[in-house]
């Protein structure tokens, strides 16, 4: 994305007083959030990781309205907690066989406020930058933050570097990193508490793919969770 964006659509490079934002953001959004979570759920359940994503747009409008000072409506309030209700009942199944160590626990529940600081962060700033540009460097940066904890735990006799492999580092290089990650700058650009609601739909989504590609079933508890997701999303529209 650098090299795009200043290589071959020739932006400008950001001034000097954005290298620091970029940096923060990147470790926030990219280096904790992500180097944490990953470490969690080596120790806790996908059931639990679930959940402690879904309640990633509660932590961010709470954070929103102490740290931006911004007012949340009812409407919005009452969305969150169908969509929060929603994600815990579609997990429960899950949960009721889920395991997981204090460290775990305590490693997902940090990864989850880096991720709700960094998004507060970036929506407190006024950037000039074009959104191609900060996703670029904010991703860089958080690599760079993570690169000593990956040559520690990293284990060459772990890695195969087969069809599977690049399948999925092309997966979370083009869907995940560019477009995902591009669609999500906009719309916290426009309003981070509504933005965030729709990470409600990433454990639907997560049951959604169990099921195509694993074969897990669609309960009536998934049914029903998706059914107070999707409402809480109505209400919060607005």
């Amino acid at each position: 994305m650098v090299l795009w964006a200043h290589g071959l659509r020739r932006q400008p490079l950001p001034a000097r007083h954005e290298w620091w934002p970029l940096a923060i953001y990147g470790v926030l959004n990219v280096g904790i959030y992500l180097g944490a979570f990953v470490l969690a759920m080596q120790e806790v359940t996908a059931g639990i990781g679930t959940l402690g994503v879904g309640i990633n747009p509660l932590i961010i409008s709470v954070l929103s309205a102490v740290w931006l000072h911004k007012k949340i409506s009812s409407r919005v309030w009452a969305g969150l907690l169908s969509g929060v209700t929603g994600v815990a009942i579609a997990t429960w199944p899950l949960l009721l066989n889920s395991t997981a160590t204090p460290r775990g626990l305590a490693l997902l529940g940090f990864s989850m406020l880096s991720y709700s600081v960094g998004t507060i962060y970036y929506s407190g700033r006024t950037w000039t930058l074009p959104r191609l540009v900060i996703n670029g460097w904010q991703i860089l940066f958080g690599g760079l933050f993570l690169l000593p904890a990956t040559l520690w735990y990293f284990e060459p006799s772990s890695n195969h570097y087969d069809l599977r492999f690049w399948g999925s580092v092309g997966w979370l290089v083009l869907p995940v990193s560019v477009v995902a990650v591009q669609l999500w700058l906009y719309l916290l650009r426009l309003d981070e508490v509504k933005a965030s609601m729709w990470l409600f739909l990433c454990p639907i989504f997560g049951f959604l793919y169990a099921r195509i590609f694993m074969g897990e079933p669609i309960t009536s508890w998934t049914v029903a969770g998706t059914g107070l997701v999707i409402g809480g999303l109505y209400l919060g529209r607005k």
